[in-house]
């Protein structure tokens, strides 16, 4: 007999009651490291006071009034992500995928506004991950997560990451765009390389495309920047948020510059929960913290104290650990085992981590971490190695 709850996750037999800062514990009391961060997610950690109150106050007065009126918290939230950022506005909504959905939507309508309604075609690249509806599903192009959904959405092709030649083949009188992630989370924390990236970006100047990128996983501060293109030196012209903004409450984001967001008029888009007062008094106050003097640089000391770390472990264990991936306290490890024992290992040490593509494992700690956590993260990771090690 089916559950209750639908069975679309092989979920670990963890129940969690409470946590604090990089550490949750569960409802019979066993303390777990949170290296998962709930998928790059809880960005401020757990219980974090400033995001609590902002939710709670916030809660206390009012939550939800719908996009039929004007929404102060999401007019600051916006302004905010406009002057941090590329982008002349901001739509919001409530997930990574409805994000894509949205991007997807912009780059055709700009195309179609601007006098090239045959333009529709996106490029993406092997390996990406964009989303689970139908639309990000098709931009994501991998047949495991298409199969039993019937047609695929059309307007999608795929070519491989940092290879421009491939890119270049690729254009043709219907693209209208490129969607990229400077570094992708599902299929294995495999990088953009800057000279890619910029390279992506000459191309659709050189060729009208609309340049879109994907930071849901990576946005935020997560790799050390608020925005991970930022390090690559480009600029695109619409991007994706979700994950961090909320710090554990769901919200998603589309900026874009003006070109391409004028088009979206009242009717064109739309969404019900999307930038409600809850939501962003939850993301206000994320950026509160992120964007505060030092913060990010914090971000980037502490991930190179625990990339030092899992450097020397990756050298001491060269059996088990294959490298180090990623920037920024966006972590990968890549494995010569099976991932499934590896992350068995680490949860039964009391670390909690996330599976990715090509054999990887994820260390996504919260960006608030401690050198404290990063000692204690290292020491119970070397622990799980070193058994893993004995019985291989």
């Amino acid at each position: 007999m089916i559950a209750a709850l639908m069975p679309t996750y092989n979920r670990a037999d963890l129940a969690f009651e409470r946590g604090e800062g990089a550490w949750l514990w569960t409802n019979d009391g066993r303390r777990f490291l949170d290296f998962g961060a709930g998928i790059a997610t809880s960005s401020l950690g757990h219980a974090h006071p400033h995001l609590v109150r902002a939710i709670a106050e916030q809660a206390g007065k009012v939550m939800h009034v719908s996009n039929l009126y004007r929404i102060p918290g999401a007019e600051k939230l916006a302004q905010r992500l406009v002057n941090a950022s590329f982008a002349d506005s901001v739509f919001f909504c409530n997930s990574g995928a409805e994000a894509n959905e949205g991007m997807i939507k912009m780059i055709r309508k700009a195309q179609a506004e601007s006098g090239h309604s045959e333009r529709y075609r996106i490029i993406c690249f092997h390996g990406g991950f964009h989303g689970r509806t139908l639309a990000t599903l098709a931009a994501t192009g991998n047949e495991k997560y298409l199969k039993g959904f019937g047609p695929v959405v059309p307007g999608f092709d795929h070519v491989p990451l940092n290879n421009l030649n491939a890119l270049r083949d690729a254009i043709a009188p219907e693209t209208a765009g490129v969607i990229v992630e400077p570094i992708q989370g599902e299929g294995g924390i495999r990088a953009a390389t800057p000279e890619f990236l910029r390279g992506l970006r000459a191309a659709c100047d050189e060729f009208g495309l609309i340049f879109g990128i994907d930071e849901v996983q990576t946005g935020v501060g997560r790799t050390g920047t608020l925005f991970a293109h930022e390090q690559s030196g480009i600029t695109p012209d619409v991007m994706s948020l979700a994950k961090g903004l909320g710090g554990g409450f769901p919200i998603g984001a589309v900026l874009a510059r003006e070109f391409v967001a004028k088009h979206l008029v009242a009717g064109t888009h739309g969404t019900t929960f999307g930038g409600n007062p809850l939501a962003c008094a939850a993301a206000n106050a994320v950026l509160d913290v992120t964007l505060a003097e030092g913060f990010l640089d914090h971000v980037r000391d502490i991930s190179a104290y625990l990339r030092a770390g899992l450097t020397r472990l990756t050298a001491e264990f060269p059996t088990i650990l294959a490298d180090l991936r990623g920037r920024g306290l966006l972590i990968g490890l890549g494995l010569h085992i099976p991932q499934a024992d590896f992350a068995a290992a680490l949860l039964a040490e009391g670390v909690l981590s996330v599976n990715a593509g090509d054999n990887v494992v994820r260390l996504l700690p919260p960006l608030i971490a401690t050198r404290a956590d990063c000692d204690a993260g290292l020491e119970l990771i070397h622990q799980a190695v070193t058994k893993l090690a004995v019985r291989s």
